[in-house]
C-alpha cells in the first residue's frame, strides 16, 4: 500500500484541498480556504502546514475569532452551501470566541468547519497557557463547549484518527438535511506528529448532492390534502433557495392560484412583485401574508424550520379546519406543527405534486383576496417609504430610499439583528435573485459586517451592503480591518438610533418603563441610565481603520454620500442618524414572550394577562 509520511496538520490541509462537490452534474471545489488567528496552540502545527506552497487553500487573517466564523458562514450561505471555508484559532479564549459563530451556523443550517486547537494529548506539560482544567475529568477542555452547537464534533488525539474524523466531517458538511457547524479539535502536540497516511486518503473525493424524490404513497396523500382544501397558503423557506426550486414554486402557485409568504431565509428566492408573493410571513411579516394565513385551511411549509417568527408563535392560523403539510429534507423540521411530512428535495417534490394536481384540474377558491391584500400592503410600504418627520429621519424612510437607490442587479444586502431584519423582511423589495442575505435563525448581533465580507468573497463582482444598527456595530466591527487588508470592498449602512431600540420597544410593549436599552449617560441624582444620549461618531471610528466614511442627517446628505459610495474602490461606511422608535410595527401578528405575571407595575400584570389570552388561541404543538 502506498503511503505518505506527514504531520497530522499537513495531512488535514492536503485532504481539505482535494474535496469536491457535485450538484446537478456541476462539479466544483468544496473548500475554498481557511480563515484564522494564530496562537501558540495552532501556529506551529496547522499554521506550518498552511504556510507550505503545496495546496491551493487561500488563507485570510482575521481580527476576531467570532468574526471570522461569521465570514465563513456568510460565504457558505451565499454560495447556497456548495462551497465552504474552514476557521481556526488557538486553544482557550480564541476557541471559545468561535462558539457563538458555530451556534449561528448550526441554527441557520449552514456548513462551517471549525478547527480549534486543543490542549496536549500527552498531558505532559499540563496545565499549559490558556488551558481550562477540570479536576473531575481531564478529558474536558474549553472545546467541549462546541458540542451543543455542532452537528458533528471530534477530537483528534492520535494522528491516524484524522482519517475517520475528516471523512465524517465531510459527510455532515455536505448533508443538505443535517449540515451546520462541524468541529474538529486539534491537540497542539498531535498537529505536529507524523504518520504514514494511505495515499488513497488524499485522492480527489467528490461528494454528490443527491435530490431525494417523493415516496409515491406520500405523494398521493399530499395531493389528496391539497385537493380537498379551498384556501391553501405556502411558506417559502430557505430550502427553496438551496434546492434552486424557485421556478417550481412559482409554477405551483400560478397554476393552482395559491399565494405564498416568505421566511427570512426564503426571501429573495422569488422577486417581490410576483403576483402571488405576499411578502414576509409572521411576526416580522406583512399584513398581506398574515391576513391570508389567518383564513388558510392548509399551510404548506416548503424548506422552512417553522420557527416562532414565521408562525407567530403558532398563533397565525385561525381557521378551525387548518391542516399542515411540509416539504423538507430534514425530518426533524418536517414533523413540526403536527404536519404531514414529505421528506424530499423541494424541487423534485414540487414538480411531482404539480404534475398530479394538474391531472385533477385543481384550483384554489380564492377570488380577489390575494390581489387586494397585496395592493393594500404596497400602499402601506409606499407610505412608510415616504414618511417625513419634522424631528429627523425615520428608519423606514431611510430603508425605502436605500431600496430605491440599490436598484442595480448586482446589489446584495446583509442583515441580522435588531429592528432592521424586521423592517427589511417587511419592506425590502427584492429585485434580483439571492440578493437578500439575512441571518435570523440566531439573530446574532455583530454578524452583519463579517457576514458581508463572506458574501463579497462569494460574489466579488457584486456590491454588498451590510445594513445594521449602532448596537450591532459596537458588538463586532473589527473585521472592517480585514476588508481593508484583503481589499474586499463592502459597504456598511449604519443606522444610529441610540441603542437597542428593538428590545426597547418590546420592553415598553409589556408595560415595563424604559430601562437600560438606550445608550444614555448615567444621571448622578437617580443613578439610572436616563441622561442624554451618548454622542458617537461611527464614521470617525471606521475612518481610523482606513474605511472611507460618511455621515448623514438628511435625505440630501444620504444621496450625496451614496454617489461617492458607489464610486469607491475601498470599503465604505455611511453613518445615518435615525430617530429612535421609527421602525415598522407588527402587522396582524403576535409573539409570545415570558412577561412577569406578578409585578409592582400594574401595566406589566395587564400585559401578562394579555399574553395568556393569546396563548389560549395558539396551537399547542
Amino acid at each position: 500500500m502506498k503511503t505518505e509520511k506527514m504531520t497530522m496538520a499537513q495531512a488535514l490541509v492536503k485532504f481539505l484541498d482535494n474535496q469536491y462537490i457535485s450538484f446537478d452534474g456541476n462539479e466544483s471545489k468544496f473548500v475554498e480556504g481557511v480563515l484564522g488567528i494564530f496562537g501558540h496552540g495552532i501556529v506551529v502545527g496547522l499554521g506550518e502546514a498552511l504556510e507550505q506552497k503545496d495546496h491551493s487553500l487561500k488563507f485570510i487573517q482575521g481580527k476576531n475569532e467570532q468574526g471570522i466564523g461569521h465570514i465563513a458562514m456568510g460565504f457558505a450561505k451565499q454560495m447556497k452551501r456548495r462551497k465552504i471555508m474552514a476557521v481556526t484559532s488557538s486553544i482557550g479564549p480564541g476557541a471559545l470566541n468561535m462558539v457563538t459563530a458555530a451556534g449561528t451556523a448550526t441554527a441557520n443550517r449552514i456548513p462551517v468547519l471549525f478547527l480549534p486547537a486543543d490542549t496536549y494529548a500527552t498531558r505532559q506539560p499540563d496545565p499549559v497557557l490558556q488551558q481550562i482544567e477540570q479536576p473531575y475529568d481531564f478529558n474536558i477542555t474549553a472545546n467541549d463547549a462546541f458540542k451543543p452547537v455542532s452537528k458533528y464534533w471530534d477530537r483528534i488525539s492520535r494522528p491516524e484518527q484524522l482519517m475517520t474524523a475528516a471523512i465524517n466531517a465531510m459527510r455532515v458538511l455536505t448533508d443538505q438535511a443535517e449540515t451546520g457547524a462541524v468541529t474538529l479539535c486539534l491537540p497542539q502536540d498531535v498537529q505536529g506528529e507524523t504518520y504514514d497516511y494511505p495515499a488513497e486518503f488524499f485522492e480527489k473525493r467528490v461528494h454528490y448532492i443527491q435530490r431525494r424524490d417523493v415516496d409515491p404513497n406520500a405523494l398521493i396523500k399530499a395531493v389528496d390534502m391539497i385537493a380537498s382544501k379551498k384556501k391553501p397558503y405556502v411558506i417559502c423557506g430557505g430550502g427553496v433557495k438551496y434546492s434552486e426550486a424557485g421556478k417550481e414554486l412559482e409554477k405551483f402557485c400560478e397554476k393552482f392560484h395559491i399565494p405564498f409568504g416568505e421566511t427570512q431565509a426564503g426571501k429573495g428566492t422569488i422577486l417581490w412583485d410576483h403576483a402571488y408573493n405576499l411578502g414576509g410571513a409572521g411576526v416580522t411579516g406583512t399584513s398581506a401574508a398574515n391576513k391570508i394565513a389567518w383564513d388558510a385551511d392548509l399551510v404548506i411549509g416548503v424548506g422552512t424550520r417553522l420557527n416562532d417568527f414565521c408562525t407567530s408563535s403558532k398563533w397565525a392560523y385561525k381557521n378551525e379546519d387548518v391542516e399542515f403539510l411540509t416539504i423538507n429534507l430534514n425530518d426533524f423540521d418536517a414533523y413540526k406543527m403536527n404536519a404531514f411530512p414529505i421528506i424530499a428535495d423541494a424541487k423534485n417534490a414540487l414538480k411531482s405534486i404539480t404534475l398530479e394536481l394538474e391531472k385533477r384540474g385543481y384550483k384554489s377558491k380564492y377570488t380577489a383576496e390575494i390581489k387586494e391584500v397585496i395592493e393594500e400592503w404596497k400602499e402601506e410600504t409606499d407610505k412608510l417609504y415616504t414618511m417625513e418627520l419634522s424631528e429627523g429621519l425615520s428608519q423606514t424612510r431611510v430603508l425605502g430610499e436605500l431600496n430605491e437607490k440599490l436598484t442595480e442587479a448586482n446589489a446584495i444586502i446583509v442583515t441580522a439583528s435588531g429592528s432592521l431584519p424586521s423592517d427589511s423582511q417587511r419592506l425590502w423589495r427584492t429585485r434580483s435573485h439571492n440578493a437578500y442575505h439575512a441571518e435570523y435563525a440566531f439573530s446574532c448581533m455583530g454578524y452583519e459586517i463579517a457576514g458581508a465580507i463572506g458574501v463579497k468573497l462569494a460574489e466579488p463582482d457584486k456590491e454588498v451592503y451590510a445594513v445594521l444598527g449602532d448596537g450591532s456595530f459596537l458588538m463586532l466591527h473589527t473585521e472592517l480591518v480585514t476588508s481593508i487588508q484583503e481589499n474586499i470592498k463592502i459597504n456598511v449602512i449604519l443606522m444610529d438610533n441610540h441603542g437597542f431600540q428593538c428590545i426597547h420597544n418590546l420592553q415598553r410593549s409589556q408595560g415595563i418603563p424604559s430601562f437600560a436599552n438606550e445608550f444614555r449617560f448615567r444621571e448622578a441624582e437617580t443613578q439610572r441610565l436616563t441622561g442624554e444620549y451618548i454622542p458617537m461618531d461611527f464614521a470617525k471610528v471606521a475612518e481610523g481603520y482606513g474605511v472611507r466614511s460618511f455621515s448623514a442627517n438628511s435625505i440630501e446628505e444620504i444621496y450625496s454620500a451614496f454617489n461617492k459610495i458607489q464610486n469607491s474602490n475601498i470599503t465604505t461606511l455611511l453613518d445615518i442618524k435615525i430617530l429612535p422608535g421609527t421602525m415598522s410595527d407588527g402587522y396582524n401578528s403576535w409573539w409570545r414572550v415570558g412577561t412577569a405575571q406578578i409585578s409592582k407595575n400594574e401595566e406589566v400584570e395587564k400585559a401578562a394577562e394579555a399574553i395568556q389570552e393569546e396563548v389560549a388561541k395558539a396551537k399547542q404543538f
